[in-house]
């Protein structure tokens, strides 16, 4: 049942991303976006692979899944996604065009898989990177989030003109909308990443081996 209630709360936070009214509002607020981006790869993600049942990987497929969820190459994923889909040109284009938009919310949620697979290890699948390297793995994720949060807070000019241009629907200024998106951004993710590495920490440090709560035992 708790993983069953943990799928189900994963696929309503992916839903309130890309279905809910707050879908509607990117085109039209910074912040709305960043709520999207933020629940879509730093939210939804751990919780999806944290309790998801079990699956069994065939053999033939480890070799496979080993390279496509390398923690370098997952990181990198994660980062390149961040940073090019919030350079103003790239911007733009999903926020003038749904089929853009679409695109950069998948690779939004794809990246987010890829980076939290080797932190939680899904699917009773030991091989991995050593778990002290996710918690370094998780504190360097932070700074990306961190740059940008605290560029569009502390930037005194408008990073994304297309909202200029825009009707707008609240009190915030284009700037003050901006400023509160950065300040989102730069607290959630250093929150959620932190947290997760002081939680592995903390694992890590018991005296016994660090078996999976799931019931598989991690490398």
């Amino acid at each position: 049942m708790r993983h069953v209630a943990g799928v189900v709360a994963a696929l309503l936070l992916i839903w309130i991303a890309i279905g809910s009214p707050l879908a509607t509002l990117h085109h039209a607020s910074l912040t709305a976006h960043m709520l999207q981006h933020l629940l879509l790869m730093s939210v939804a993600p751990p919780l999806v692979w944290w309790y998801l049942p079990p699956v069994p990987v065939p053999q033939r497929w480890r070799n496979l899944q080993s390279a496509m969820t390398h923690p370098v190459l997952c990181w990198w994923a994660a980062t390149i996604v961040l940073v090019a889909w919030h350079v103003p040109a790239l911007f733009t284009l999903a926020v003038e065009s749904r089929a853009w938009h679409v695109a950069q919310q998948t690779s939004f949620l794809i990246a987010g898989l890829l980076f939290w697979w080797p932190v939680i290890r899904p699917w009773r699948i030991a091989e991995g990177a050593p778990r002290w390297s996710m918690v370094l793995y998780l504190f360097l994720a932070t700074l990306p989030c961190d740059i940008l949060g605290a560029f569009l807070v502390f930037s005194d000019r408008v990073a994304y003109p297309v909202y200029l241009s825009i009707p707008r629907h609240s009190a915030l200024s284009v700037l003050d909308d901006q400023q509160l998106a950065g300040a989102l951004m730069w607290t959630v993710a250093t929150i959620v990443y932190l947290a997760a590495g002081g939680i592995l920490s903390a694992r890590l440090l018991l005296p016994q081996s660090d078996p999976d709560p799931r019931g598989a035992e991690v490398a």
